[in-house]
């Protein structure tokens, strides 16, 4: 690709970040140029963030209608899964999906509220109320 034919589309990363490419100067010789992306990309970046929302406010719903723990929701928001909740809680990965059920959750200690609070960046109080304050 020449120099000149990098594309420049609009994004919704391209405020945040640039991506590196590689492209052909006037010489003939490879470089590197800053691109802010290019529709196809921003396309596909567009609907992955689309399905991130639905499933956190489908975690949401879960635990509104009692079928799912807060920890879900912030699972989703923070975009983990068990392995990684486990690798910051300490807990193993089958005690964290018993922590799921809101009947197990209700009665979690303080301690393992703690935990999970830390590992979501949030406070016990944020976690239990599915509330998040964030900058």
């Amino acid at each position: 690709m020449k120099k000149e034919d990098i594309p420049q589309d609009d994004g919704a990363l391209n405020k945040l970040t640039k991506e590196v490419v590689y492209a052909v100067d006037s010489a003939g010789n490879y470089t590197t140029e800053l691109s802010t992306g290019w529709k196809v990309k921003t396309t596909a970046l567009d609907l992955a963030w689309e399905d991130i929302e639905q499933r956190i406010e489908n975690a949401r719903q879960k635990v509104l209608n009692n079928e799912a723990s807060p920890i879900l929701f912030f699972i989703e928001l923070r975009l983990m899964d068990v392995g990684i909740v486990s690798a910051y809680t300490g807990f193993w990965k089958w005690i964290i999906k018993q922590h799921l059920k809101p009947v197990v959750f209700k009665k979690l200690s303080e301690k393992k509220l703690i935990k999970y609070a830390e590992a979501f960046n949030i406070s016990v109080e944020e976690l239990k109320t599915m509330t998040v304050h964030e900058a």
